[in-house]
């Protein structure tokens, strides 16, 4: 019996092209705003290449165990052409002659969820499934990693990064994946699809192999949010909307305090709309910390972000 276990095994990764990607993930929909996720980690050199999909208004899918990538780009299709998650799976399954090796999780754009684990995954695993979500996992130090994944995910508060996040955090907790930790992803695409690919991706972060993934996965959610409020700043600032942008500036540099280039540019917006005076204690801060940003400075007068006004470019390069 071990021979033959074996023998399927090689056959498997013969099959797949793949080695077992020991995994566990989480494929979600949120209700509130319609936006659908997959967030993962492995022990596993950039396991979000291969694990996630989304696609805008049609669905999401981990793909993992031995993986057969197909499982992603082709259950879009289905889901896309009108199947549901469930429907898609069943076929895609049906299809595959590797499916004892298989584990998927798929969500469809309205929120129907569909997971699959096979017969010869190895232990432990499994997965659940609950209201517009699935979990999954294989080569887990515990079998109660994938309950506790779902749990925390229906108890979880806050956007659909934050429960995926503390989701992944939970299952780490509870021991994770057997071998260890190399890689995370998460994957976040928009609930008001546009059809534009790059405009429907809210987030697209990895972490392609470090000795603490999650950590390092989570500080990037955070600088991204960060950079987020930066960029709706931007925009406010391109309309004339001062007291807005500041606002989102503000938010910007809270969630990435450690960046002084943050600050930097909100100094610059100041002293665009003729607030010197507010500016140059900001400058006077970010200077300390950043010289290079003192040295961009006349540079910057070029772009039009400050004025051409020698008087003024001097009073902020006084600034000590």
């Amino acid at each position: 019996m071990k021979t033959r276990a074996f023998l399927f095994l090689c056959v498997a990764i013969l099959l797949s092209n793949q080695r077992p990607v020991s995994t566990y993930s989480i494929a979600a929909y949120d209700e509130k705003t319609g936006e659908l996720g997959v967030a993962v980690q492995s022990h596993w050199f950039s396991v979000g290449s291969v694990v996630p999909w989304a696609k805008a208004g049609v669905g999401a899918v981990a793909t993992q165990s031995f993986v057969k990538v197909d499982y992603g780009p082709e259950g879009l299709k289905l889901m896309e052409a009108g199947l549901s998650a469930q429907d898609a799976l069943d076929r895609l399954v049906e299809a595959d002659p590797g499916r004892a090796v298989r584990q998927v999780g798929m969500v469809d754009g309205s929120g129907n969820s569909a997971v699959y684990t096979g017969d010869n995954c190895i232990e432990f695993a499994g997965h659940k499934k609950g209201k517009h979500y699935t979990v999954q996992a294989n080569i887990m130090a515990s079998p109660t990693v994938w309950p506790l994944m779902a749990m925390t995910f229906e108890t979880t508060e806050g956007d659909l990064a934050d429960r995926m996040m503390k989701t992944l955090e939970v299952a780490q907790s509870e021991g994770g994946d057997l071998r260890g930790k190399q890689s995370a992803s998460i994957l976040i695409v928009s609930g008001n699809p546009t059809g534009v690919s790059w405009k429907d991706v809210v987030m697209d972060l990895r972490v392609e192999d470090h000795p603490e993934p999650l950590k390092q996965l989570k500080r990037l959610v955070r600088i991204h949010r960060a950079y987020k409020h930066a960029n709706v700043g931007d925009l406010y600032m391109e309309t004339g909307d001062i007291e807005k942008a500041l606002i989102e500036y503000d938010l910007s540099v809270g969630f990435y305090p450690e960046n002084p280039e943050l600050k930097y540019w909100t100094a610059v917006a100041l002293v665009g709309k003729g607030r010197l005076e507010k500016a140059l204690p900001i400058f006077k801060e970010v200077f300390s910390r950043a010289p290079q940003l003192k040295t961009l400075t006349p540079r910057v007068v070029s772009s039009g972000l400050i004025p051409k006004d020698s008087v003024l470019v001097e009073k902020i390069m006084r600034v000590e």
